[in-house]
């Protein structure tokens, strides 16, 4: 089932039991940090592949790394309202997929397709349910991520038009759905390749990235 939405435009003397409860993660605990990088990642992606003007950008730091964050009021409130509801429902269970598809504006048709799958641990994931990571362990791995995200422009063919970008989120049937949101169609490439790149885990979720283009683009 997908639905879119579309935009255009210690310290050392820290007792012991300190250490063991940050390196325990809730299914609460995994969203949040689910939610984050999602957050981030598209800011990145829309930075890096030029679909909004580097003006629109501000430099924040996060994972110990620069990051680019958006500026512009309106895509701010856009990606604030997907991200508050893609919380909801990744720490009900609900999530499959989340999908950033980069479009022509004169077109339409779909250039890029970028699919990060979500997976719950069966035990991990159920409320009231704990697991154990380190949150630096963590963080090391979303950060192989987001580099990778820096470095697609090294591989990735360079838009030579207006480009707009669309959210897709592959949700369970039984999803609850706001108004705001519609079905969507897979908005698939013809004709392309793909790229793997990292995956990072909670131990309660595990997201897998990768990156479709069109071939000769």
């Amino acid at each position: 089932f997908r639905l879119g939405i579309s935009v255009r435009c210690r310290s050392s003397n820290m007792p012991q039991t300190s250490t063991k409860t940050q390196n325990v993660i809730t299914l609460r605990g995994s969203t949040k940090i689910i939610t984050e990088f999602f957050g981030y990642a598209i800011n990145s992606i829309l930075y890096q592949r030029a679909i909004y003007p580097p003006s629109c950008f501000t430099q924040f730091q996060a994972y110990g790394l620069p990051m680019q964050v958006t500026t512009d009021e309106g895509l701010k409130k856009y990606l604030g309202n997907v991200l508050n509801q893609l919380s909801e429902w990744i720490v009900n269970n609900l999530v499959q997929q989340l999908v950033l598809v980069v479009c022509s504006v004169e077109t339409g048709e779909p250039l890029e397709r970028w699919v990060f799958q979500v997976d719950a641990d069966p035990e991990s994931g159920k409320p009231g349910a704990q697991a154990r990571k380190s949150e630096k362990e963590i963080q090391t791995e979303i950060q192989a991520v987001i580099r990778q995200i820096t470095a697609s422009v090294t591989f990735l063919p360079i838009f030579d038009e207006a480009c707009t970008f669309d959210l897709l989120v592959y949700t369970n049937k039984d999803c609850n759905v706001p108004q705001a949101w519609e079905e969507s169609d897979a908005k698939f490439l013809s004709n392309s390749s793909e790229v793997k790149l990292r995956s990072f885990s909670t131990k309660v979720h595990k997201v897998e990235a990768s990156v479709s283009y069109r071939s000769g683009y």
